[in-house]
């Protein structure tokens, strides 16, 4: 009998780094909770500002109002874009809604959304490769929206039409699958030869080296658990990515509650990640579910060091409530 077959005695726990947090979602979060303390509650966020239960939980106890759209925030209030991005009409509205903003998007977003600018005023076709209605897309679709056409993954890709076969590009949305998308890049430009690539890869520098890490650790797993909501792409591509590793087993949880411990017959390595908006303690959380099971053996498995950081949202430095007065409007709280 193999270890997959019955339970084993040797019991271990591989626990990817990098994991968790991000430079962009840590940048959104504090500035959500900067606003807070400076401005006091309330302040309203368009969208979940990171797509993680818990983090968006914490932040409503401190006195953030979630909204969908920004016509729901009154007028002359504070309204933070989310790390996802929005499009320009966005802006429009909340212009109109006499709203203060803060600007959380992610600037690898930024980077996305300005190369989406760039390429339609030299009348590129772009594909946009990502998920249809996923808030990051939305935000870079409406950059350019009559330039623009959405490839949601290699199957897509027969029911592309574009107006000039040698003046096109492709961008992505930043949080898929780094194998996912370069399959269909290769179907892309199976139809596309002369297809451009941007100037650097958009799928950013954190989801690639969760992925890596995954894989890594993915070959030695009989099951890995991913900790992460199920509305954040990123997690969810890192089940897939462990199972494409080898792993016997994936799962994603928001808790370590949600844990089956049926998940554990005849597993004798588990391991551990979390997409790039979940917080540690969740991790801990998890770690601390397995050790009570008898996986205490914790061994890191590192992918790459992470040392990028973002500034706060400029908007962190002014009186935004004074200017949301100033133009017509009156604040709450």
């Amino acid at each position: 009998m193999t270890s997959r077959d019955t339970q084993p005695s040797a019991r271990k726990v591989l626990l990817a780094a990098p994991r968790g947090y991000c430079a962009g979602v840590d940048r959104a979060v504090i500035a959500v909770e900067k606003a807070l303390e400076q401005y006091g509650a309330p302040v309203y966020v368009r969208h979940e500002i990171v797509h993680n239960k818990y983090v968006v939980k914490t932040l409503e106890k401190k006195g953030a109002i979630f909204v969908d759209e920004t016509e729901e925030v009154p007028e002359g209030n504070i309204v933070i874009f989310s790390a996802h991005g929005v499009a320009p009409v966005v802006h429009e509205e909340a212009k109109r809604g006499k709203l203060a903003t803060i600007d959380a998007t992610c600037p690898l977003v930024t980077k996305v959304h300005k190369e989406a600018v760039r390429f339609a005023n030299e009348d590129y076709d772009i594909l946009l490769i990502g998920h249809e209605g996923h808030e990051e897309v939305i935000g870079t679709s409406g950059e350019a929206p009559d330039h623009i056409t959405l490839v949601d993954g290699p199957g897509d890709v027969e029911n592309v039409e574009v107006r000039d076969p040698d003046k096109v590009v492709w961008l992505s949305q930043t949080t898929l699958s780094v194998d996912e998308t370069m399959e269909t890049v290769d179907a892309l430009k199976g139809r596309f030869p002369n297809l451009l690539s941007p100037p650097s890869d958009d799928i950013c520098y954190a989801t690639q080296n969760r992925q890596t890490a995954v894989k890594q650790m993915g070959a030695e797993a009989d099951l890995v658990i991913v900790v992460g909501s199920k509305n954040s792409s990123n997690s969810v591509r890192l089940v897939e990515v462990a199972l494409g590793a080898g792993a016997r087993d994936a799962h994603l949880v928001d808790y370590a509650e949600e844990i089956d411990e049926s998940w554990l017959e005849g597993v004798g390595t588990v391991g551990v990640t979390s997409g790039a908006s979940v917080p540690e303690i969740l991790v801990h959380g998890v770690l601390d579910w397995l050790a009570q099971r008898g996986y205490e053996d914790v061994e890191t498995v590192t992918a790459a060091q992470e040392s990028i950081a973002f500034s706060l949202p400029k908007e962190l430095r002014r009186d935004l409530r004074a200017e949301a007065r100033a133009a017509g409007g009156t604040t709450e709280g």
